[in-house]
């Protein structure tokens, strides 16, 4: 039998991911940082684009409770249970003496959220019994061996100036900037530079270096917080409710060089591909924080079921796009800097409360147990069965793991 050579045609469809297409998912899945070293990068290969860095008042939004003190401060909530567990092993580590250690022990309770102490030194000099130096000296010691630098803080500046000491840039400028807080908070840099007769120029590197600084270090240790650095998105509540807007202060605004020289149409091509990331980003994190402002109003114990896939459905995008879009993501809240996809949580049972709802009761129902007779296991399922969410012991078990606490017989205070 002869073979005989055939030549057929066939159409085939396929998608190619071509070099504009992977540019424009690693812009879509960037955060703040990655995208503005993306930026810098490509403005060093391409002279058509033209970066430009925030001004000093596109970058209050991050620090703007912070600065406003008591005055804008959400109902304060007990501190995290992994910050009381960090402080008491470093008072545990001081091998302080037994008056010591009773005076460290209310510095530690006076703690708040943002690692800042809540109540004066004479107050807990008097609750206590003992002199206001006896309080300070033990304060100083806290301070000095705290980690992350600027927990025990009594107010900003002063957290601020620890981390300026510890790495060693508290010069002349930067004490100029800490002095005067109240005039950076507003952006009047230049009435700063004229008020300590400064360069301005020399205040403006003095600010770079301070916006790297945590202005509350012991956020960091909440269940759901994210690390240290610029959000990408801020929520913040007007008239009409919760409204998510982009942190300008954490991106370099883009622009196209003026002629005809080449590049232009990679660069306006570029700034397409931002434009679409951010109005991607800022749909979806509204639409997030929207079914969510139970847990911005009340705290990460009201979090309600939810899945990328409602998300995806109710803005007529990809389930792999809402992925991609809150990968690293993090939304700068008045009750701290959450990671958008922790927001994303399931019921352990239909019908019943989100399990991200559960993990953080839990967390706040061992921040207050009595550290001479902490909850077993048991004890802590029965808590939240008595608030309306039964649930397995191992559940808890496992919950608890997540949230790095450790057992009851080793959460037990030392006598």
């Amino acid at each position: 039998m002869k073979s005989r050579s055939r030549i057929s045609v066939h159409q085939t469809q396929r998608l190619a991911l071509t070099t504009g297409l992977a540019t424009s998912i690693r812009i879509l899945r960037a955060d703040a940082a990655g995208l503005s070293r993306y930026l810098e990068e490509a403005a060093a290969e391409n002279p058509q684009i033209l970066l430009a860095r925030p001004q000093v008042q596109d970058w209050i939004p991050r620090w703007k409770s912070a600065f406003a003190g008591d005055a804008e401060r959400p109902e304060q909530e007990a501190a995290g249970p992994s910050l009381v567990a960090h402080v008491l092993g470093l008072v545990e580590a001081l091998r302080l003496t037994a008056a010591d250690t009773r005076i460290a022990m209310a510095l530690a309770e006076a703690l708040e959220p943002s690692g800042w102490i809540g109540r004066s030194l004479a107050s807990i000099a008097g609750q206590l019994g003992v002199a206001i130096p006896a309080v300070e000296a033990v304060l100083a010691r806290l301070q000095a061996q705290a980690e992350p630098t600027g927990l025990f803080a009594r107010n900003l500046a002063e957290c601020l100036r620890l981390q300026a000491q510890e790495a060693g840039e508290f010069d002349p400028p930067m004490m100029a900037l800490l002095d005067r807080l109240d005039l950076l908070a507003k952006g009047e840099i230049d009435r700063i530079a004229r008020e300590a007769g400064m360069e301005l120029a020399d205040l403006r590197q003095a600010f770079g270096r301070l916006r790297s600084y945590d202005p509350k270090p012991g956020a960091g240790f909440e269940a759901f917080a994210a690390p240290i650095r610029e959000p990408d998105l801020i929520a913040e509540k007007g008239a009409s409710g919760w409204i998510v807007s982009l942190n300008r202060s954490a991106l370099p605004s883009v622009s196209v060089a003026e002629g005809r020289a080449k590049g232009r149409a990679e660069a306006r091509a570029l700034i397409r591909m931002i434009e679409g990331r951010n109005a991607t980003l800022l749909s979806v994190g509204q639409d997030i924080l929207t079914r969510q402002t139970a847990a911005l109003e009340q705290g990460l114990g009201a979090l309600v079921p939810m899945t990328m896939a409602e998300i995806a459905q109710a803005l007529g995008l990809h389930e792999s796009t809402i992925s991609r879009v809150v990968a690293g993501t993090a939304v700068d809240t008045p009750r701290g800097t959450w990671w958008l996809r922790t927001l994303f949580t399931k019921a352990p049972r239909e019908g019943g409360p989100a399990a991200g709802a559960l993990r953080d009761r839990l967390a706040r129902l061992v921040a207050n147990e009595d550290p001479d007779h902490p909850l077993s296991d048991e004890a802590l399922a029965a808590a939240l069965a008595d608030g309306g969410a039964p649930i397995a012991r191992r559940t808890v078990a496992k919950y608890r793991t997540m949230l790095n606490l450790p057992p009851a017989h080793r959460r037990r205070r030392r006598q």
